[in-house]
């Protein structure tokens, strides 16, 4: 097992210990514990944040396939009337 201190470790050391150099020291540590609990707190932000992206990117191509869909609905129905309106005329031509 290595040899290192927790927080709460550090935080009772400060009670046993008196010197100028250990107060400082132990001043320095407690500031680095308390800035990895800032980024690791950043970190599961982070990972919150791009899940949040993932979802919403494939929810996008959801509804981009939809429109897709609908466009090529449009463009069908119109090729349509182009080749109803197109077609050849039966029956009896009224001349003008």
């Amino acid at each position: 097992m290595p040899y290192a201190f927790t927080e709460q470790g550090v935080a009772m050391l400060s009670g046993i210990l008196r010197s100028e150099k250990a107060i400082n020291m132990n001043i320095a540590i407690m500031r680095a514990f308390v800035d990895v609990r800032k980024i690791i707190l950043k970190q599961n932000n982070l990972n919150e944040q791009l899940l949040e992206i993932k979802e919403r990117l494939g929810e996008h191509d959801v509804q981009l396939n939809e429109l897709y869909d609908a466009m090529d609905n449009l463009l069908d129905e119109k090729i349509a009337q182009l080749k109803w309106k197109d077609r050849e005329r039966i029956g009896f031509k009224i001349k003008e």
